[in-house]
């Protein structure tokens, strides 16, 4: 629960500072006091959005500041753990500052955090009944949730929204696969034709710079020829003379001067060998020429081949060392648009089993609905009567979609009916309620589902709007019992409700130096039964009215 407030800087507020406690608290103060600005604050501090105007004007910065007790709080626990947040104690405290620009800064036990994880903490700690709450009780959503938040079976809700979404990927995919297969038509039968095409040529790899380099060869092969007999004969067959001859005679030379001077030995080694070397090199040259085969027949196929890796590769617009992998590409688009086909039938039997398994989680969901439905129709419609609408029945109606398609929330249409007079149908709550009824609806409504749905503070900001008398008496009396076992927090104008708590705030205004400031104080016992003669009376507090105080406040104990 709440324990603790501080406010610095924010809206009209300057230094504020305040404790707090379990039971009912009631805020009360003059209009126009900002009575809710402790409201406005704390929703700050759970990660409602952050504006420039929040910062009190000739300030820097906004700063808010809620400590709260954790006992017996596990799934707020579990956050901070999960979030390595946590502290040695039970307490949390949570601070959000806001600078003149806008920016905010958020923090959990000292450590900076994202405004969304205060807002998943606050979910823990704080529910937040606003004056215009009542509103939503028209729209058929929140009445869903309402409902929903009643019987506490979110584990039906989560199966039936995970149940939906796999059934909606699944004809996402289905209708995109079958949106391309109606663009790829065209395109599988180019694609087709491509692959035939490449399948016959069938170029392997590395293919195209083999024959390149092969037509370049045989393409050349005749002079090649000619050459390697022309230098043969230089080399060594010549009769006249060659290079092997000269170099023998040259060796025997250096052999012979050798005699005179052994220095020379070395040279006619080397003649030696270079001779030897020749006449390998010519072997060798002799040997090619013998082998060397002047086959016209296969420059003609290597030239077609070479030819038509070109024309293919000029056709795609590509280089013909890059058919291969082109044509691998093409193959496998081509396989891909085909396993489409094989994918969407396989879909379609997927789809069949998603859409089972949807309505199984939907029609138990629906179950639970409507037994909690009727659950709520009686306890909604005796909180009615206690609250001044002796005559009042309401009920939940619960129909299933004409078409039953599918959804994130199940197939069930909820309506809250209502009937305020005997003989009167029920109808929807927009046709018959009015505004004063429609608050004491939602009030009553709120109250049955706070008492099931554990948070452990509960704040109503003026939402007894519309009501008065014996009714303010019932709605105080409703709020001091849940108070019980909730922390409740109550803005409040009625002095029937404002007795009916176990502590109460005063909220004034003043002006200084052409500045507004307000301040919140906690009332003792004099000081509630003055504040309660006021809200009775007026500003001029009778006696009487003093008298009336006391009695309200001694009603309840």
């Amino acid at each position: 629960m709440l324990i603790g407030l501080e406010i610095k800087n924010f809206a009209i507020v300057s230094n504020l500072s305040t404790e707090w406690h379990s039971g009912m608290t009631a805020i009360t103060g003059e209009t126009g006091a900002g009575k809710s600005i402790a409201i406005d604050a704390l929703s700050l501090c759970l990660g409602e959005r952050a504006e420039a105007s929040a910062v009190r004007p000739g300030t820097d910065k906004a700063e808010v500041s809620a400590q709260f007790d954790l006992s017996n709080l596990p799934h707020a626990h579990a956050f901070l753990e999960e979030n390595m947040l946590n502290n040695d104690d039970n307490e949390c405290l949570l601070r959000r500052v806001v600078c003149k620009n806008g920016r905010s800064k958020s923090y959990i036990n000292g450590s900076p955090v994202t405004a969304a994880q205060l807002k998943e903490l606050g979910q823990y700690l704080i529910s937040i009944h606003g004056q215009h709450a009542h509103q939503h009780l028209l729209k058929a959503e929140h009445q869903l949730q309402l409902l929903d938040a009643y019987a506490g079976h979110q584990n039906l809700v989560n199966a039936v929204s995970q149940r939906y979404k796999r059934y909606a990927d699944l004809q996402k995919e289905f209708k995109q696969l079958e949106h391309q297969q109606q663009q790829q038509a065209a395109q599988k039968q180019l694609l087709e034709y491509q692959v035939a095409e490449l399948d016959e040529f069938a170029l392997q790899a590395g293919e195209f710079e083999q024959i390149e380099a092969e037509h370049y060869k045989l393409s050349n092969s005749q002079t090649i020829l000619q050459s390697c007999q022309r230098e043969l004969q230089h080399l060594y067959e010549s009769d006249e003379q060659n290079a092997c001859s000269l170099l023998q005679h040259s060796a025997q030379q250096f052999n012979e001067l050798a005699h005179y001077d052994e220095t020379l030995a070395n040279v006619a080694a080397l003649l030696t060998e270079a001779a030897v070397q020749v006449e390998e090199a010519s072997r060798e040259i002799r040997n090619y020429t013998e082998q060397a085969d002047l086959d016209p027949t296969r420059l003609t196929e290597v030239e077609n081949r070479l030819s038509g890796a070109m024309d293919l590769a000029r056709k795609h617009h590509i280089k013909p060392q890059e058919l291969v992998e082109f044509h691998q590409n093409v193959t496998q688009e081509l396989d891909s648009i085909s396993s489409n086909s094989s994918r969407l039938e396989q879909l379609e039997g997927e789809i069949a089993d998603a859409l089972e398994d949807y309505q199984t989680a939907s029609e138990e969901l629906s179950a639970s609905r409507h037994q909690y439905a009727n659950t709520l129709n009686g306890l909604i419609s005796e909180s009615m009567a206690n609250l001044s609408m002796e005559n009042g029945v309401f009920e939940i109606a619960l129909t299933a979609h004409t078409d039953r398609s599918p959804n994130s929330l199940g197939f069930d249409n909820v309506s809250f009916l209502v009937s305020t007079n005997p003989g009167q149908p029920l109808q929807p709550l927009a046709k018959v309620a009015s505004g004063g009824e429609l608050s004491r609806i939602s009030l009553a409504i709120q109250v049955i589902i706070a008492q099931k749905v554990t948070t452990p503070t509960l704040i109503f900001d003026e939402v007894d709007v519309g009501i008065s008398g014996p009714t303010a008496a019932a709605v105080g009396k409703l709020l001091r019992q849940l108070g019980k076992s909730t922390q409740v927090i109550c803005v409040t104008h009625l002095p029937q409700v404002a007795s009916s708590a176990h502590q109460q705030f005063f909220v004034a205004k003043e002006i200084a130096d052409g500045e507004t400031f307000t301040h919140m104080l906690a009332l003792n016992k004099d000081g509630r039964v003055n504040e309660i003669a006021r809200l009775l009376g007026g500003d001029n507090i009778s006696k009487t009215a003093k008298a009336n105080a006391k009695e309200l406040i001694k009603a309840h104990g």
